[in-house]
């Protein structure tokens, strides 16, 4: 009998912590579309691709705003801005690195980095919106040789 109440008492206590209510879990609801509180996310929708030191990147890296179901923000105006976040021998990024995003969508056409390395990666952020990170990519020399690992 006393096993029981035991189970009793931590199935209640279990169930307690996995459901909270909205009071104590912090929960107002689900956000939709855009409320301007920061609910928004910046996702890279064109990932930086490798380049020769110098050269424009191409395809164009595009970084796109979504909402908090994950669908464009077309709403959203407040520019888009890149920089590098992982640098492994402190090149610099060339180009246009703040844009304002149509239709959700802020389009970076003439990005460059001036120094061969592997594994740089660039930075998005905006104001009101949740940051993001893209892919790592290679800088090459522009002889045409692979940087050093």
């Amino acid at each position: 009998m006393m096993r029981l109440i035991y189970l009793g008492v931590a199935l209640v206590a279990a169930g307690s912590v996995a459901c909270a209510g909205p009071e104590l879990a912090g929960n107002r609801g689900i956000a939709i579309g855009h409320t301007g509180g920061g609910s928004d996310v910046l996702v890279f929708r064109v990932q930086p691709s490798n380049v020769t030191a110098g050269n424009v990147m191409t395809p164009a890296v595009q970084v796109q705003v979504q909402d908090t179901l994950g669908n464009p923000d077309t709403s959203f105006t407040a520019s888009v801005t890149v920089a590098i976040g992982t640098n492994p021998v402190g090149g610099t990024l060339g180009g246009t690195k703040s844009v304002a995003p149509v239709n959700g969508i802020a389009l970076f056409g003439d990005l460059s980095v001036n120094k061969a390395g592997t594994g740089y990666t660039l930075t998005a952020t905006a104001p009101g919106a949740t940051g993001a990170t893209s892919a790592a990519f290679d800088v090459i020399s522009a002889t045409g040789s692979a940087p050093a690992r």
